[in-house]
């Protein structure tokens, strides 16, 4: 029959199987399935165009007989298979139909059913209990950072420094029931030099008026003093030489304004030397500086930095940046800070509360640190190179010259003109040092008695 063609008398039904009926595949491949029906009852068969039943028809290759039985709808299953060549396209087109319906219907299915579940109100349980919290307790052992912060905190004040340039803020503490805090010089050193106003805020948030005690450019130390206060509770100093790299610490101050700010760490470094000074302050200091990794800020300087039985160990005074030191600009921490051993503030304070000013031991010199060509003069060694001997002072006499390298100060090497400084602030007034020095290649020792600036 060609296309466009009406069926004939005797023409296969559309359930027939007929070669070009797309249910039904080639002879290789033909498979039926048993319809759901009682296997003693055959079902009836279709009459054809003339009332008469159906003839068989001839398969593919028109040689044995095919049975026209109709499929069964109601078969347990559907076997779909390729159609044969020659199909008309919308027999393919009706199937492809049957099958995004088939899709469509069950993917319609879960979506309800997911829409139907979002309706789905929430179960509520008026009896629900997840049980009663444990007894909690603010109680810390004394050495945790918690304990330590909580004995300090009351003792650290914030320094408040109004100019007429603007405003800054440090940090200090008390060193003394009556009323003495100390902290860094740089933090008031524009009010002592251009004129302003200090005031030290406690951490009941009361603010009082201070004063300037004393100050001290070349230790970065200054002491104040606050009026009309009693009873303030002081903190506890301990001792900077008996620290060894890796002791836990607690660094407590108002970094960035915030005051009574813990932040904890452990010692990185000890006898660092380090240059302390910057735009705005007039300090110009050589710190033998304690090194942490305690987070310390702009801010924190003139803070405390406390050990883990709450003694105060040293005084936070710099940090590093990328850029160099910083005494408290807007540069952030980065893992290394600086605090001024508790050894050399206590006797600094304690000049300062007594006469106002500080003395600094001498030996009479003025040096600085070798270039690479002048460091190969001397084999390579390193030290501090002698320029001015002072007339009279401890150095003349002891024998020491100009161009002499000095490379130790009581066994202690020295690497720079900083190292000198650092070494020989570690003795007093009046003690005698032990300094060793290259001269023409030999090395020589000589005993010095320290002078007052």
């Amino acid at each position: 029959m060609g296309d466009g063609e009406e069926p004939g008398p005797g023409a296969s039904s559309w359930w027939s199987r007929d070669p070009h009926d797309p249910w039904t595949p080639p002879e290789e491949t033909r498979q039926y399935v048993a319809p759901d029906v009682a296997p003693d009852v055959a079902p009836a068969a279709p009459a054809g165009a003339s009332g008469e039943p159906a003839t068989a028809l001839p398969d593919a290759r028109g040689t044995s007989p095919v049975p026209a039985d109709p499929p069964s709808w109601g078969s347990s299953s559907i076997l779909l298979e390729p159609p044969a060549r020659g199909t008309p396209r919308w027999t393919l087109l009706l199937g492809l139909a049957v099958v995004v319906a088939l899709l469509a219907g069950g993917l319609g299915a879960v979506v309800g059913a997911w829409a139907s579940d979002r309706r789905a109100p929430a179960v509520l349980d008026p009896t629900a209990s997840l049980g009663s919290a444990p007894q909690a307790t603010t109680a810390r052992p004394r050495d945790s950072v918690a304990g330590v912060a909580a004995r300090v905190l009351p003792a650290v004040v914030s320094v408040d420094v109004r100019t007429q340039d603007g405003r800054d803020t440090g940090s200090g503490f008390v060193i003394r029931s009556d009323g003495y805090v100390l902290t860094n010089n740089h933090v008031i050193s524009a009010a002592a030099t251009g004129g302003g106003r200090i005031a030290v805020e406690f951490s009941d948030r009361t603010s009082v008026p201070a004063r300037i005690v004393g100050r001290d450019r070349q230790s970065d130390l200054a002491v104040l003093k606050v009026n009309g206060v009693s009873g303030l509770r002081a903190v506890a100093l301990g001792r900077s030489s008996a620290l060894v790299v890796g002791d836990p610490v607690v660094a407590i101050g108002s970094p960035l304004g915030l005051a009574g700010t813990v932040t904890a760490g452990i010692i990185s470094a000890v006898d660092r030397p380090v240059r302390a000074g910057g735009q705005g302050t007039d300090t110009q200091a050589v710190i033998n500086a304690i090194q942490t990794d305690a987070a310390i800020n702009p801010g924190n300087s003139g803070g405390p930095l406390v050990d883990m039985q709450g003694r105060v160990i040293g005084v936070n005074s710099a940090i590093a940046t990328l850029g160099g030191l910083d005494l408290g600009g807007s540069a952030g921490n980065i893992g290394l800070g600086f605090a001024i051993p508790i050894d050399q503030a206590r006797s600094i304070a304690e000049e300062l509360i007594r006469t106002g000013r500080a003395t600094h031991p001498l030996i009479g010199v003025r040096a600085q640190s070798l270039t690479e060509a002048e460091a190969e003069a001397f084999g390579g060694r390193r030290g501090a190179l002698v320029r001015v001997v002072t007339r009279g002072g401890p150095a003349e006499r002891a024998g020491i010259r100009p161009g002499d390298l000095i490379v130790a100060v009581n066994g202690e090497r020295v690497s720079s003109a900083d190292d000198l400084i650092v070494e020989i602030r570690k003795a007093r007034v009046g003690d005698s040092v032990e300094i060793t020095y290259l001269r023409g290649g030999a090395e020589r020792r000589v005993k010095v008695t320290l002078v007052s600036d």
